[in-house]
């Protein structure tokens, strides 16, 4: 098999582990083959737009989402050091609404995380520096943004910060909470 998914906590939260060939040499893996994604998937995604950033220890980006009618999924991935991925259920009329599943990314596990339309997304840096990629079911929209805060008590989410206050950007430190928060149905 050349593509395992694995459910989070979040069954639609999936970690996706392409097969890696290595030897003395490095390694090869296919990071992404749509029709593969989509047979493993049992749905249709294309994707519109590719990310990639590079961030420093403690830089918490979220948690973020786009809601209707420009949702995004986000097929995500660590290519340069570690970070700690998280989702979280913003779908207002789902049993998990406001739960989280959390995972660690890594150049050296070589995992990724497909987080389905309707879920907020962010990551905490681990490493010295990371490089983070992301594919994009919708294009960028920003009057269909959403974000919800990285550290609502309702939501809850065990960052791995180890002691160091995350640094974040304007937009996430006025983030609402969950109460607050823009929903999907």
């Amino acid at each position: 098999m050349l593509l395992q998914l694995t459910p989070t906590a979040l069954p639609e939260v999936l970690i996706v582990e392409p097969k890696v060939f290595g030897d003395a040499r490095g390694f090869f893996t296919e990071s992404w083959n749509e029709a593969r994604f989509n047979e493993a998937l049992g749905q249709d995604i294309h994707f519109v737009q590719d990310n990639h950033s590079r961030s420093t220890r403690g830089v918490l980006r979220g948690l973020h989402y786009q809601l209707d009618p420009h949702p995004q999924g986000k097929l995500v991935r660590c290519v340069a050091g570690a970070v700690f991925d998280v989702a979280v259920d913003m779908r207002a009329s789902s049993p998990r609404f406001g739960q989280w599943a959390g995972v660690e990314l890594s150049a050296g596990n070589h995992r990724q995380l497909w987080i389905p339309p309707g879920f907020a997304h962010g990551f905490v840096v681990l490493s010295e520096t990371a490089d983070f990629l992301y594919k994009t079911s919708g294009r960028y929209a920003p009057e269909c943004e959403g974000s919800v805060r990285w550290d609502d008590p309702r939501i809850g989410i065990a960052w791995p910060l180890d002691g160091l206050a995350p640094q974040l950007s304007a937009k996430d430190l006025a983030a609402p909470l969950l109460q607050d928060a823009k929903t999907f149905a």
